[in-house]
């Protein structure tokens, strides 16, 4: 059974991660059957710390805060330890060497890897210099909507992939202007749909980017507003990624056209409310209508678990991640060209590779939920 160190006690860390280990800790103590063919939860409560500690005298529920890394080993087996590191990405490469020196090995990291390749590096390097074996918070590779759409693409039966369009409307003006905690909104919505475009139709580049600013009255916070880009894939198709956190409304959608047909396709847009749809509509044929159930985190954070469980070699999962954030890189430099007027930079590493065909990519059933591994 595996012990939960949660280092970040930030909004991912304590509104998102602890919740869903909570459920799956209970559900694995009820004998429920999404916790088969074996519970890999030890019953204990999560350890949590964090660089900032908190106000004296506040708790959180569920979690045991420690004052120090050294005080978190020292009560937990590392070898049987996932580490959660939910710090800010800027901070992920110091953070990660100081656990493993203590010997933490396992690590699930939140998204995005980091803020550009040059981070990514870093977190190799370290990875490779201790042996680390290291997961990234990657949900929608996790949903069932996105194997869904896989499993289209893959059949064939629509054509030729030929267009994809994803609008991410994330009201969150608020928590913009008074916890600045990511550096662009490229950083905030995009690495799941990024991740879920490559998947689905391959490698490519950016051809275009722009961001704006969120702002109410004299209040601005630079480039927080919108993110949007184009991605040529390598492959012929072609992507379109809007995400608005200043909308007024709340949206995940994706749109793949076809040479033969469209499939469109709504993730669950928070946690009040788990249901995914998808409707399919091929030319000249009746259009299918599906309402399902999609709790991609909780199947991410299990999937992972039983992952370190079993020894799987999370290497080509990191490496989509890292290019993840090298698309995001690209289009934050034509988004800064576009800004000034001038040319982007040469894309250089952003220049994508094709990602593994979607029709091997390893999937899993259960319980009538299909999860991408």
């Amino acid at each position: 059974m595996l012990h939960t160190l949660l280092v970040g006690l930030g909004r991912s860390g304590r509104e998102l991660h602890l919740p869903v280990l909570r459920r799956l800790r209970q559900d694995a103590g009820a004998g429920s059957d999404h916790a088969a063919p074996a519970a890999v939860f030890a019953p204990a409560p999560p350890l949590g710390y964090d660089l900032v500690p908190l106000p004296d005298g506040q708790q959180v529920p569920g979690l045991t805060v420690v004052a120090t890394p050294a005080q978190a080993r020292a009560a937990l087996d590392p070898k049987h330890t996932v580490v959660h590191l939910c710090t800010p990405p800027g901070q992920r490469a110091e953070v990660l060497r100081d656990l493993a020196e203590l010997g933490f090995t396992q690590f699930l990291v939140e998204k995005p890897l980091g803020v550009d390749s040059a981070a990514v590096d870093d977190i190799r390097a370290v990875r490779d210099a201790y042996g680390l074996r290291l997961a990234v918070v990657a949900p929608w590779l996790h949903s069932t909507l996105t194997e869904r759409l896989r499993r289209t693409v893959a059949s064939g039966r629509l054509g030729q992939l030929r267009r994809i369009t994803v609008h991410q409307r994330k009201p969150r003006l608020r928590r913009s202007l008074s916890t600045p905690s990511h550096p662009t909104a490229f950083d905030v919505e995009l690495p799941h749909s990024v991740g879920v475009v490559l998947q689905l139709a391959g490698g490519g580049q950016v051809t275009d980017a722009t961001w704006s600013d969120a702002s109410s009255g004299e209040r601005v916070v630079p480039k927080m507003g919108t993110a949007e880009l184009t991605l040529a894939h390598t492959a012929g198709a072609t992507t379109r990624i809007v995400s608005d956190l200043v909308a007024p409304v709340r949206e995940r959608s994706i749109v793949l056209d076809f040479d033969a047909g469209r499939a469109e396709g709504h993730y669950p847009i928070s946690g009040d409310d788990n249901y995914a749809q998808l409707r399919v509509t091929p030319i000249g044929l009746p259009e299918e209508h599906e309402v399902f159930q999609d709790d991609a985190l909780d199947a991410c954070l299990l999937d992972t678990y039983r992952g370190f469980a079993a020894h799987t070699d999370f290497t080509a999962a990191f490496e989509l991640q890292a290019q993840v954030v090298e698309v995001l890189e690209s289009a934050k430099q034509h988004a800064a060209a576009a800004e000034q007027g001038t040319a982007a930079a040469p894309a250089g590493r952003a220049a994508v590779p094709a990602a593994r065909p979607a029709d091997e990519q390893v999937t899993s059933e259960k319980n009538g939920s299909i999860h991408v591994g």
